[in-house]
This record gives C-alpha cells, structure tokens and sequence, in this order.
C-alpha cells in the first residue's frame, strides 16, 4: 500500500468536516518523489507549494507548531509552556556544492532574524533545508554530516534557533543529514517510518514527569 493510499483511508475513517477540510487542503506535486514525502508530513506540518522565501523558491515549505506543558500533580496546575516551531524547505536541485549549502545556511539566520520574536515561552525554532538531488559528492556528505547550527537567544533564557541541512537521492537511494535533521526519517523512502510501541515503564514515566 502506498503513503497515499494509506493517508486516503485514514482520511476516510475520519469523515469530521475538520478533517475532510485538511484532505482538501494539502497541493498535489508534480514530483512523484516530492509527492510521496508529503504524504508522510502531512498530518504534521502545515504545507505549501512552490514558496518563495527571501528571492529563493522551494519546491515544498512545511511547518510545525509544537506546545509542551510540564504541570504538577494536576493539569490544571502547569509550570511551564514551552513553544517550538519547524520550518522546512525541500527542493529539487541539479547537483549540490557548497555555494549552495552556503546559501541555505546564510537564508536561515536571516529568517532567523526577521521572524522570531523569542520570549520566555519560545523553547525552539528550526529551519530545515532539504535538496533533492541525482547525487551526493563525498566532500558534501563529510559537510552535511557534519553541520552543526545553534543560536542561544538571550543566553538561552529565550530559547535557541537552529539550522538543520539534508540532502537526498532518491533514484540511488542515498541519503546525508545533519544529527539533529529529524525530517531524514520522513524524506528517506525507501525504508519503513518506525512506529515504536511505548512499554508500560514508559507510559508510567509519561505520567510522572513534571
């Protein structure tokens, strides 16, 4: 069964009016490959087609929006709010080089700049820059595996912006990201997303944990 078939039954096992909007929602890709992999972000990111960024356009622009609660004894009683954001951008290049990278790395703090407005509840914001590509030069792979990119604001009392970087291969299935590029799970197709299942330790750990 393929991610959207699959996606198209969980779809239809939810006929709520808030679920049929989101279906209706998501663009359709002309890149097969590009298509596929939105059928795995969907239910988590919000996305959008053909984004223009900064005079840069990416293929596909996704974001996430988390909020973390830590309460004591009850949920009514929270002790911390904590927010992060991901913002991510997939595109279909010819070849990769460090011009490229370069320009990815230098757009991600100048979004940096102009779109967070950090405070005591901003915990993280991610910018995430995957290219699609025919293949990955060596010295590319050492860069990208490599690559480390975090920013403390204010100390870190206002939390941290980092840059993540990743690139793929499809046709030769052949992937390189950065340590903390969780999308690597989603774009790398060619394998299973596990699901792992939480034992009763740590459900129990879920439910203490302040």
């Amino acid at each position: 069964m393929s991610d959207r078939e699959s996606a198209s039954e969980d779809a239809a096992a939810d006929s709520s009016p808030e679920a049929e909007s989101a279906a209706a929602d998501i663009p359709d890709w002309d890149d097969e490959y590009v298509d596929r992999v939105s059928d795995r972000l969907m239910h988590n990111y919000d996305l959008e087609k053909d984004r223009t960024v900064e005079g840069e356009r990416f293929t596909l622009y996704g974001r996430m929006d988390l909020t973390s609660q830590k309460h004591f004894l009850h949920p009514s009683i929270s002790l911390a709010e904590h927010e992060s954001t991901e913002h991510l951008f997939v595109d279909r290049v010819d070849r990769v080089d460090d011009r490229l990278l370069d320009r990815y790395v230098d757009l991600g703090h100048r979004l940096a700049d102009e779109w967070l407005e950090p405070d005591e509840e901003h915990y993280s914001t991610e910018f995430t820059f995957v290219a699609v590509a025919p293949s990955i030069p060596d010295e590319i792979r050492g860069r990208v595996a490599g690559f480390s990119d975090r920013t403390l604001l204010k100390y870190g009392y206002n939390g941290h912006y980092e840059i993540n970087l990743a690139v793929v291969a499809p046709e030769t299935e052949e992937l390189v990201a950065s340590e903390n590029a969780d999308i690597a799970t989603a774009v790398r197709l060619w394998e299973q997303i596990e699901r792992k299942k939480v034992g009763i330790l740590g459900l129990i750990a879920r439910r203490l944990q302040l």
